[in-house]
């Protein structure tokens, strides 16, 4: 599998294991959100990544952002509530992905606004891993 996949396949397993996070979302962690899904939420966003190879160890820095989605008469806490969760299961986490091991997991930032509607709250949270490659 990729490790880009097993990235993903941690974090999901983490965020819906965290109590924080599933008592504000349950278990409405989207790749790609439904066109019927409930808010409030959580998508994966776009990532990417670059090399960072060591002597004899293949490795990469990888960036994915999460978006967390609440719809609440255009008050942005919940949104920021289920960003600042997603926050704390994440930041120093370290664990094995997949065929690939985590070296550290960083949340870069955390961000969040109201969407074009006026009335959907988004945060975004960056987040960086840093990972060798099997």
């Amino acid at each position: 599998m990729s490790t880009s996949i097993d990235l993903q396949t941690l974090i999901y397993e983490r965020l819906v294991a965290d109590a924080r996070v599933h008592a504000l979302v349950g278990d409405r962690i989207f790749d790609r959100m439904p066109a019927d899904a409930d808010y409030p939420c959580i998508t994966f966003g776009p990532s990417d990544y670059s090399p960072d190879d060591m002597d004899c160890i293949e490795g990469r820095d990888e960036t994915l952002q999460l978006d967390c989605w609440a719809v609440d008469h255009g008050r942005l806490r919940p949104a920021k509530e289920i960003a600042d969760a997603v926050k704390k299961a994440l930041h120093q986490f370290e664990a094995d992905a997949g065929d690939s091991a985590l070296i550290t997991m960083t949340v870069e930032g955390v961000r969040v606004m109201r969407d074009r509607d006026g009335i959907t709250g988004h945060g975004i949270v960056t987040v960086t891993a840093n990972l060798e490659e099997a």
